[in-house]
């Protein structure tokens, strides 16, 4: 039952950014929302949840999963930028999304190879 829930609320999510930027025509709403941490938020309380029983787990877990997301966001901003550039010069949508990819999993790699450089562990 729990596995149902953490589907629909996290379907719900995606459905709800999609309606307010497309039904609505409130794209800076829809950014708003879809810029809050809300998926790493319900991935805590999933965890919380999931790891009742064994508090130490639990903890470690949790800032485990915080310190990886907080470093992974860095090297994923840049696609915020680069998608937008790339549309408005009259790339596909495709072609565009694959670039933002390549370019965030190569961002991806150099920060933890540089983040391993300095001792951080992700």
């Amino acid at each position: 039952m729990l596995t149902l829930i953490k589907l629909v609320v996290s379907a719900s999510l995606i459905y709800i950014v999609n309606e307010v930027v497309v039904t609505r025509s409130r794209p800076v709403v829809g950014s708003l929302i879809a810029s809050l941490p809300l998926v790493s938020l319900i991935t805590f309380f999933w965890i919380y949840f999931d790891l009742k029983a064994d508090p130490q787990a639990r903890i470690e877990k949790l800032a485990s999963h915080s310190s990886g997301v907080f470093w992974f966001v860095i090297p994923s901003l840049p696609m915020f930028l680069i998608f937008p550039a790339l549309l408005k010069r009259g790339m596909s949508f495709w072609f565009s999304i694959g670039i933002c990819c390549v370019v965030t999993m190569v961002l991806y790699a150099f920060t933890a190879a540089v983040l391993k450089r300095f001792g951080v562990s992700l």
